[in-house]
């Protein structure tokens, strides 16, 4: 695998970093800013809707740049953002900074993932792109714990401090490791072009799919913490140990599924949602057992990544003359699940169902994505009325 794809990863592990980091470093924002921590959690919204918004923008704005220059200079503005973000003397100013923050991340997630599926041979893509999208996973392993210790340490602007730094390495090693002859396509495609490439009923049924898959993980995950302590009975100390084992099932999952997407990507599919379903409504009715919950949160990690390379990588085989869009559009249905369906998870609690309703949301989300796989699965084998040409024998 070229080094390339790697320092890629690592571009996604730092920014990676900053979109989940959050979570841990609320309680100090609201206080140092002097809002409320529902407020402050308004921050983590607009980060999500950023990168919706943005992966698609910056992924036309930059489609005709070489994708080196593109990578070097949407993490220049995401360094700045955060250099910013760590001096700001207001919540104004700091929520102006996380939507820019979003934006840059957006687009150069969109424009990571073109670039390491152009490095590698077409049976490599699915691992490649694992290996990209791992760095998101090891952020919630390694990033997001960190950046929780250091606030501690050295207050919440540290943290903003220490993921410029980060992205201004990753920076550096792109620079010297990718090269636009070999990482960006030899006639670099249009806006109108790649849109037209788009036109296909699979593709958008495989956003779909991103949605569903996402949101089913993320729903539970983001009311983990209270379902640990509220429900569980866990201690709040132990919430960290129980986020790294989500993570470092996650990292497995994502390996699992960098190897078999690429063969079986509509298998990979059900046996990961499936996965979910099962894990979710388990969760829901057990939750009050701290072993079994346990076992569980790893499982849910397992479960929702070994989806994501076949949900990265089918994307581009569906559509492979749209190769910058086609991965944008995807970012952004990653992201509409981060958006909706902890919306959806607040909704079940407000209603008075309990924390432990969340896990029954995912499985929710999960059956309605597993039933869209299965239908892809279907189209996908259904008997095509256009002639086939048949391959030589070779002698």
């Amino acid at each position: 695998m070229p080094l390339a794809v790697y320092i890629l990863g690592l571009g996604i592990f730092t920014q990676g970093t900053s979109e989940f980091m959050l979570s841990g470093l609320l309680p100090g924002m609201a206080a140092d800013l002097g809002v409320s921590i529902p407020d402050a959690g308004l921050l983590i919204s607009a980060f999500a809707v950023g990168m919706v918004v943005g992966a698609p923008l910056l992924a036309i704005a930059t489609i005709r740049w070489p994708r080196r220059k593109a990578l070097v200079a949407l993490q220049g503005v995401f360094i700045a953002a955060h250099l910013v973000g760590a001096l700001a003397p207001g919540y104004g100013v700091l929520m102006a900074t996380r939507i820019v923050s979003a934006l840059s991340y957006a687009g150069f997630w969109a424009v990571a993932v073109a670039a390491g599926v152009s490095l590698v041979p077409p049976g490599a893509r699915s691992r490649a792109v694992a290996i990209i999208a791992g760095g998101l996973t090891l952020a919630t392993i390694v990033g997001v714990p960190a950046g929780t210790v250091l606030s501690q340490l050295a207050g919440w602007r540290a943290v903003f401090w220490a993921v410029a730094a980060l992205t201004a390495v990753s920076l550096v090693c792109s620079l010297f490791t990718i090269h636009d002859n070999a990482a960006s396509p030899a006639q670099p495609s249009s806006a109108a072009a790649e849109l037209r490439a788009m036109a296909r009923p699979q593709l958008w049924l495989s956003y779909a799919i991103t949605t569903f898959a996402f949101g089913a993980v993320i729903v539970t995950f983001s009311y983990l913490a209270p379902v640990l302590t509220d429900v569980t009975g866990l201690p709040e100390a132990w919430v960290p140990a129980e986020l790294a084992l989500f993570g470092l099932g996650g990292l497995i999952g994502m390996t699992i599924g960098g190897r078999t997407a690429q063969a079986r990507p509509v298998g990979t599919l059900l046996v990961g949602l499936g996965t979910l379903v099962i894990a979710s409504a388990l969760l829901a009715v057990t939750a009050g057992n701290a072993i079994i919950t346990t076992v569980l949160v790893f499982v849910l990690g397992v479960g929702g990544f070994v989806t994501n390379p076949a949900l990265q990588s089918r994307a581009f085989t569906l559509a492979p003359g749209a190769p910058t869009l086609v991965g944008a559009v995807n970012t952004s249905a990653f992201n509409i699940g981060n958006t909706l369906a902890p919306m959806l998870g607040g909704m079940a609690i407000s209603a008075g169902f309990g924390f432990a309703s969340v896990a029954w949301v995912g499985a929710a989300i999960g059956a309605t994505g597993l039933l869209a796989a299965a239908w892809a699965g279907y189209l996908q084998r259904r008997p095509q009325h256009a002639p086939r040409t048949e391959a030589p024998v070779p002698a």
